[in-house]
């Protein structure tokens, strides 16, 4: 019976529902708190944090939290300790509560209780929400009072609401510093007590004299208590201290230096160690070179392979900042120290080829880091000692499958990677030594080693052609069975083998692959090596991979979505055949391409759900159907001056009449719209780069590169024939200074170079018009030329984030306006949500949020005809920087004009770097502007007092007649 009540007040509460159900869903919570069953009750509270997750507006939160207070200030202290742990699961919406004062009466009411376990929940509650009532008095007074207590749960409780208070509150922390220190130092107080107090003297640090006050009580208990527990808890208090207030950074580490040196328990030398981690992590520019010497002595002396182990962590992150350039940096007045002969240099040296894999790793990337980071000519013999660690680890953890020896070999690979990069003269024995592993290494190893060859390939093309035939002949044996290791090793040995063959990939190669995908029957995987071939520009592996996966989906959106990749495929295939100069043949390969456009975009559009919209991907290729047939509209106009040339006194005409457009005949015209065309286009491709917030870095930089293409076609006609003479050249001409990232930007990064190059040095020239439009069509075919990479963002979505707005007023109908008197201002609240995927902030976070209202008359009274329409319009605008995923802000409106009026609430986001970004969403509400009561009356007393003259006019007008 009680199971069925309970599901029916559940099932009811709304959930899934359409979001005007937060109200039920509220009322359906609300009636099993009422229930006369504890269980009901309890999981009734339960079920909060739920409803806050889906309605994170604060009428809600406000209602459901003042709910909440009253089953804690009525309930027994099972029901207070289940509203507890909702209110810590609901942190980040605390401060959604409107009515804080009633919410902390009806919580705080039960700290009057005789139940000291009553009392002890009710302060974790207060401890709680220290973020929202940091100032309040009475709960500074009850946890004061409660530190007193004989009872050790209140005490504990009393402990943990001091410390969220002293992290909040500058007053409490103040305050609440000499009790503690009077309590720590007592001799009635328990050591278990006084360990849990310790810890609250990390959040001192709000001004210089509490921090110092602070750092001289844990100073004097890490010497008037040496036992073991009490100098860790000291210590570790010291660093968080120290690592907060930043002033005595420096002397804490000399501090853990010391304890870490001298000490000779291994438990303190182990905390030493993870603080120094923590303090390198966070300030590794006040680490000084006798700091680090320190480090590398005390790790060259130890004999514990698990200190050496973390001793040599933090060296590795210093190594990788710039304290290392400080170790090796040559200070006035001394010789300095080669990093030849360093200890720390020795110190890596040593621990290289160590039998224990994390010690040798840690030297490995030391080494690493000082080679990549010293750019001195004479570090041939780190350079060669770097690359011998790798390889050895390479062979040591690639025929280990352990979860250690794996992670071991990601940070072996890393160092390649980097080592590559910043020294790319040693890539050639790197990549030779990644190879010979490969064939004897386990799965889960050559998985890394094909990620981290590709990685190398993408950064250095020239390698690619060396490795290929490894890799083919590694693909033939591999993907025998069909376990998950062996088809992510596929997917992995086909991308590297895509990032290898920088052109084309030749048909011996695609034998291969489709042999091997035959004996596969892992669909998924199918997909996967299409979907790399579609990135990397391979667009006819794609498109027989697209078509044999076209029936083996089970439904007709998967259907359509593989259709319009194969359509799009085989549309970038039919651009393979371009011949330069070869006007003709291009625009019959554009028509073909443009034919197979089209058919992906119908199917494309049909693959589109309600929940998955496909925005990007539809508007991607929009822009690039309209960009083909801009290239072919230029090349037909091109075209024309074959059939229809400019007559031969064109040129003539343009010197006498100083115009120098009358030299092209007709054409001038059409050339002036194909690059307000390609204008039109580079601004749409922004457009579309400003609505992409949760796309990766290459995604954004493929758009750009298309929206530079569009930019380069109009800047050549500009420059060319509309206007030769004020065409600059010099903003252009650092496109090639920045590092190309993948092959598709390199080569497209070529044609740029080579089509500018072109232009200016016909620029230069008074050439005749056919040369010129003969550059423009070749300019296009080189573009063409370069294969369409479809990136990630086009196929996955690893960010997701969206804004939710709630506007108020509001009407209960979207189409029924709000009423507002002329005379009067409207204040419009918008608050909003920022919701995120399961990895937030994965490639950019938002700093502040913009909202931007606008506001425009519809129609307008038949009185106020005299009203220019524009005149009636206003925009305003406001940044608010969301706290905890939430903003709120008010407009004030003026509606002077009497009619209609469209208010349109459009927000934005900006990021960490300043980029503003077009994300939405767009709510619109309407507004009736009536005329106050005041003005209509004297509106209509006028109106008759005329009344009379008006019929005394129209009298005397009649006599006359």
């Amino acid at each position: 019976m009680a199971s069925n009540s309970t599901k029916s007040f559940l099932a009811d509460a709304g959930y899934g529902e359409q979001e005007l159900d937060a109200n039920s869903a509220l009322m359906e919570l609300d009636k099993g708190l009422r229930s006369g069953k504890l269980g009901e009750q309890c999981e009734a509270v339960v079920r909060f944090p739920r409803l806050f997750q889906k309605y994170p507006f604060p009428i809600l939160i406000n209602s459901a939290f003042l709910k909440l207070a009253d089953v804690f200030r009525v309930g027994n202290n099972f029901l207070r300790l289940c509203v507890l742990k909702v209110t810590q699961q609901s942190e980040k919406h605390l401060e959604k509560i409107l009515n804080v004062d009633e919410f902390v009466k009806r919580i705080f009411s039960v700290i009057h209780s005789n139940d000291p376990v009553a009392r002890a929940i009710t302060l974790r509650m207060l401890g709680s929400l220290a973020s929202i009532i940091p100032e309040r008095k009475n709960a500074h007074h009850s946890i004061r009072q409660s530190l007193d207590s004989h009872d050790n749960v209140e005490v504990e409780a009393a402990v943990f609401a001091a410390a969220n208070f002293s992290a909040q509150s500058k007053d409490f922390a103040v305050g609440i510093c000499n009790k503690i220190s009077e309590m720590i130092q007592g001799l009635a107080t328990p050591v278990d007590l006084k360990l849990k107090l310790t810890p609250i003297l990390q959040h001192m640090h709000h001004d210089a004299i509490l921090a110092s006050s602070a750092r001289q009580l844990l100073q004097q208990l890490v010497t008037s208590y040496p036992s073991t527990r009490m100098v860790i808890v000291s210590l570790h208090t010291f660093t968080l201290l120290a690592a907060s207030s930043l002033v005595d950074t420096p002397k804490q580490i000399q501090l853990l230096l010391q304890y870490l040196k001298n000490d000779p328990r291994r438990a303190v030398k182990r905390l030493a160690i993870q603080d120094l981690k923590l303090l390198a992590n966070k300030t590794p520019h006040t680490w000084s070179r006798e700091n680090i010497q320190a480090l590398c002595e005390c790790a060259l002396q130890t004999p514990y392979d698990s200190l050496k182990l973390g001793m040599l962590s933090v060296l590795a992150t210093l190594s990788g900042t710039i304290a290392v350039k400080h170790y090796f940096s040559l200070a006035p007045g001394n010789a300095g120290s080669s990093p030849r002969s360093s200890d720390l240099v020795k110190l890596a040296h040593e621990c290289c080829y160590h039998n224990h894999r994390g010690i040798a790793a840690h030297g490995v990337r030391v080494l690493t880091n000082i080679t990549v980071s010293c750019q001195e000519k004479d570090l041939l013999a780190l350079e060669q000692s770097a690359v011998f660690g790798l390889e050895a680890l390479l062979v040591l953890c690639g025929q280990d499958d352990s979860a250690g020896a794996q992670a071991t070999l990601k940070i072996a690979l890393n160092c390649m990677v980097k080592l590559a990069k910043g020294r790319p003269h040693l890539s050639q024995p790197v990549v030779e030594a990644l190879l010979t592993q490969l064939h004897s290494a386990q799965d889960t190893a050559r998985l890394l080693m094909c990620h981290c060859l590709a990685a190398i390939a993408m950064q250095l093309p020239v390698l690619g052609d060396g490795m290929l035939g490894d890799l083919v002949g590694l693909y033939k044996v591999t993907g025998r069975s069909a376990t998950d290791k062996q088809q992510e090793l596929l997917v992995s040995l086909a991308t590297v083998i895509f990032v290898a063959s920088q052109k084309a990939l030749s048909a011996e190669v695609k034998a291969v692959i489709k042999q091997q995908l035959e004996s596969v029957s892992n669909g998924w995987t199918v997909y996967r090596i299409a979907r790399q071939a579609s990135r990397m520009g391979n667009h006819d592996m794609a498109r027989e991979l697209y078509q044999s996966l076209l029936t083996q989906v089970a439904s007709e959106h998967f259907y359509f979505w593989l259709n319009s990749l194969k359509e799009f495929s085989q549309a970038e295939q039919c651009l393979t055949g371009l011949q330069e100069e070869d006007c003709s043949s291009a625009l019959s390969c554009i028509a073909e391409s443009l034919k197979f456009y089209h058919k992906g975009i119908a199917s494309l559009t049909a693959a589109s759900t309600p929940l998955n919209p496909l925005s990007f991907q539809c508007e991607f290729v929009k822009l690039r159907i309209d960009l083909l047939q801009a290239f072919s509209q230029l090349i037909c106009t091109c075209n024309s001056l074959k059939t229809s040339p400019p007559p031969a006194i064109a040129t003539t005409v343009a010197m006498t009449l100083g115009n120098d457009l009358q030299r092209c005949g007709r054409i001038s015209n059409q050339m002036k719209h194909s690059m307000e065309e390609f204008r039109s286009l580079a601004s749409r491709y922004g457009d579309l780069y400003q609505a992409s917030f949760d796309a990766d870095s290459a995604t954004l930089r493929n758009v750009e590169l298309q929206q530079q293409s569009c930019l380069l076609i109009s800047h050549a006609i500009e420059a060319l024939i509309l206007d030769p003479e004020s065409a600059s050249f010099q903003e252009y001409g650092s496109t090639g200074a920045a590092h190309a990232d993948s092959e598709y930007e390199r080569r497209m990064m070529s044609v740029y170079n080579h089509v500018l190059e072109e232009v200016e040095s016909l620029n230069r020239k008074y050439t005749p018009v056919s040369y010129m439009a003969t550059c423009l069509c070749n300019a296009i075919i080189a573009l063409l030329k370069v294969p369409l990479s479809f990136q990630r963002y086009f196929f996955q979505k690893l960010q997701s984030t969206s804004i939710k707005l709630a506007l108020s007023p509001s009407p209960r109908n979207p189409a029924e306006p709000i009423a507002v008197q002329n005379n009067q201002q409207l204040a419009l609240k918008v608050e909003g949500v920022v919701q995120h995927g399961s990895k937030p902030g994965l490639f950019r976070k938002i700093q502040s949020v913009c909202l931007n209202v606008s506001s425009t008359l519809q129609s307008k009274s038949g009185q106020d005809y005299k009203v220019i329409r524009k005149e009636a319009d206003s925009t305003n605008e406001q940044r608010v920087k969301p706290h905890n995923d939430y903003f709120s802000t008010q407009f004030l409106l003026t509606f002077a004009v009497l009619g209609t009026h469209s208010i349109v609430v459009e927000s934005s986001v900006k990021d960490a770097n300043g980029i503003v970004w077009k994300t939405g969403p767009r709510t619109t509400i309407f507004v009736k502007s009536l005329e106050d009561p005041y003005s209509q009356q004297i509106r209509l007393q006028q109106q008759q007092a005329q009344q009379p003259f008006q019929q005394q006019q129209q009298r005397n007008a009649y006599t006359r007649f």
